[in-house]
């Protein structure tokens, strides 16, 4: 959106060719919604190794991951995924999951803590950034604090983070001022940074033909037998042709095509893979009263009678606060909405 007003022309041109064709895709998407619906239920097909990282993809060009949270036409077609007569939609989404994880897998422990007290964590952040007591921190102060949690976890740098937080918290900052906030974040919570070094010693690990724990509470450990690093459930997230090129830079091949790896990089892959696992636990707990019927990243969607509907609803968030065994003093929690439809919840 930004690049609209680019003084170049031509990325003006090029950006307004690609909203045009953004919104064709969705003139697509809403016909392929009327023909499925005159064939009967709503299909949710999915590739069940899409990702990287293990996660879902959608496929058959109807791929409700990637259906966009904001706009009026976005709410309609939401509005569109109906239950069946005299059920309600439930859709609860894992809270913070990925930020909750990191905080775990890197030890920090502070982090853990103020997860698991239900602290204000995105205030708590603004208040480092900017020198504040909680009850000085207003909106826009706290939306810079969440977008620092939710999106400096990988290793982002303060061009990224710039552009992130003009786009996602409304707010321009100069470059200068996005470094400064980088150091903040990497020098409140400094086991994170910790916790990419260490994917880079995997990389390394995997290279020599030797083992290495990864995390702190050791359930990621590179196996340089399967070219990847173990996840909890014994799958592995695979790096095939690991090398580094001439310039130091680390690279691995996937799907015929040369990927550019960095330790932030690897750190994301493995927190999105352990929310994958976790996801996808939960939804066998969930299916064992109730048929889980969409899922979108860290989002569970099940139907249940109308008469049901408290009681179904408190059970997906019972289903979904839940910890696997090997993820002892992960701080999860989930948020819930209900609703005559997908889009009303």
């Amino acid at each position: 959106m930004a690049l609209k007003e680019h003084p170049d022309l031509f990325v003006q041109a090029l950006v307004a060719g690609r909203l045009g064709v953004k919104t064709t895709l969705e003139e697509t998407r809403t016909e392929r919604f009327i023909g499925m619906a005159s064939r009967g239920a709503f299909p949710v097909p999915l590739r069940y190794y899409g990702a990287h990282s293990g996660r879902w993809s959608g496929q058959d060009s109807v791929n409700l991951q990637n259906l966009p949270s904001r706009g009026k036409g976005v709410n309609t077609l939401k509005r569109a995924i109906l239950p069946p007569p005299g059920h309600v939609f439930i859709d609860c989404d894992s809270a913070q999951i990925e930020a909750r994880t990191l905080a775990w897998l890197a030890g920090q422990t502070d982090l853990v803590a103020a997860f698991m007290a239900k602290q204000d964590v995105y205030k708590m952040m603004a208040c480092r950034i900017y020198g504040l007591q909680e009850d000085q921190i207003d909106k826009p102060k706290r939306d810079v604090g969440k977008t620092v949690i939710l999106g400096a976890g990988y290793g982002v740098g303060a061009a990224k983070l710039q552009a992130f937080l003009k786009l996602q918290a409304k707010v321009e900052v100069s470059l200068d001022e996005a470094q400064r906030i980088v150091t903040a974040y990497r020098n409140t919570y400094n086991m994170i940074p910790r916790l990419w070094r260490s994917g880079e010693t995997a990389l390394r690990a995997l290279m020599s033909g030797n083992g290495y724990i990864v995390d702190v509470p050791g359930v990621l450990t590179a196996n340089p037998e399967k070219g990847g690093i173990r996840m909890p459930n014994g799958m592995h997230i695979l790096y095939p042709d690991l090398g580094q090129n001439s310039e130091g830079q680390w690279e691995y091949t996937s799907k015929g095509k040369t990927v550019k790896l960095y330790s932030g990089k690897v750190v994301e892959n493995l927190t999105q893979g352990l929310a994958r696992i976790i996801i996808g636990e939960q939804m066998l707990r969930i299916a064992k009263r109730y048929k889980p019927v969409l899922t979108v990243h860290d989002a569970i969607g099940i139907v249940a009678p109308i008469e049901e509907g408290d009681e179904a609803r408190a059970y997906v968030e019972e289903c979904m606060s839940w910890c696997p065994p090997w993820a002892t003093g992960l701080p999860l929690a989930c948020e819930s909405g209900m609703g005559a439809s997908y889009g009303d919840c």
